[in-house]
């Protein structure tokens, strides 16, 4: 008993530390969906073999919005052997009321008893047109994909009583994110979809992999050009 307690003890003190952040610190805390994505999604979910030859859908209004923590966003999930589109929750529930974790870092999930299972059977892709990310000086940055309308970001989610919730995974930030922040999501490549949620070795190899580079727009700059 004196173990297990040790043991919650622990993952409390990741989970404070993950929601008491301030929003400067804070990794991938906001991100962008709009009504372009749908298209791209539907694509990506028609090459699935259980979908091939179907005329795949998403069967909910995509509205063009920013997704905050605790809110509902569209994630590609597992169904049988092919994909579907649906609405989670952002946030797996902490160990505390009203704690949320909304990123886990993708080196140490599988060590983490609260990410390891979610790794192992419950992965998703969560697409975003953009995320936000503020610098030290806590000035807003744009991140996407030059020349795509929807980036695809590593997740995980775990069933809870009102339903499930997912977490982004995090990963050590690349050239285009270093000068705003030392972490940045896993982004995914369309090719990479399918295997990171099908396939569990593949996607314990994308744990480690390092994301392709971003563009990157900062208001305060607009601003200083006017």
């Amino acid at each position: 008993m004196e173990k297990n307690k040790r043991i919650v003890d622990k993952e409390t003190k990741i989970v404070t530390f993950l929601i008491s952040r301030k929003e400067k610190d804070r990794v991938c805390s906001r991100y962008h969906v709009d009504e372009e994505m749908a298209k791209e999604i539907e694509k990506i979910i028609q090459l699935t073999e259980e979908n091939v030859g179907k005329k795949a859908s998403i069967h909910f209004q995509m509205q063009a919005k920013d997704i905050r923590p605790t809110e509902t966003a569209p994630v590609l999930t597992a169904l049988d052997s092919g994909l579907r589109c649906s609405l989670k929750r952002w946030g797996l529930l902490g160990f505390q009321e009203k704690q949320v974790i909304f990123n886990a870092r993708s080196e140490s999930a599988l060590e983490k008893k609260i990410f390891k299972e979610g790794v192992e059977y419950r992965r998703i892709v969560i697409p975003a047109a953009w995320f936000y990310e503020w610098n030290h000086n806590k000035e807003k940055n744009v991140f996407y994909r030059k020349g795509k309308s929807v980036l695809f970001m590593a997740g995980i989610y775990n069933h809870y009583e009102d339903g499930d919730h997912f977490t982004i995974l995090t990963t050590q930030a690349n050239a285009s994110m270093k000068p705003i922040h030392d972490r940045m999501p896993l982004v995914l490549e369309e090719s990479e979809i399918i295997p990171w949620i099908f396939d569990r070795h593949k996607a314990i190899e994308f744990l480690q992999k390092v994301p392709c580079l971003l563009d990157r727009k900062a208001e305060y700059e607009q601003m200083s050009l006017l």
